[in-house]
């Protein structure tokens, strides 16, 4: 299966890792760890995460306070969006709507 990112996903993540390096050098390496980590394991097991929509499954992060949001097709996984868990709830449905 391959692993893709949403281009706004991707933007989230960047963003993410550059606040978290300004505030502890090295934390955005284990950001991004984490983020690899959790990807690995959802190429592998795709259906752990619990529905968001009848498209889309949520995966909360260990370390981090971020829920991935994705979609599976038979041979895709696609992250659609990297969500801060203090953002306003659902404000990237516009992006993966249907």
């Amino acid at each position: 299966m391959k692993l893709e990112f949403h281009p706004e996903a991707e933007l989230e993540l960047i963003e993410a890792a550059a606040f978290y390096e300004l505030q502890v050098p090295g934390l955005a390496e284990r950001f991004e760890l984490e983020i690899r980590r959790a990807t690995d394991f959802l190429l592998e097991h795709p259906e752990i995460g619990s529905p968001a929509d009848p498209v889309l499954r949520r995966f909360v992060l260990n370390r981090f306070p971020f829920t991935l949001y994705y979609s599976v097709t038979s041979d895709v996984l696609r992250i659609e969006v990297v969500a801060h868990q203090s953002r306003r709830p659902g404000y990237w449905k516009a992006r993966v709507d249907r």
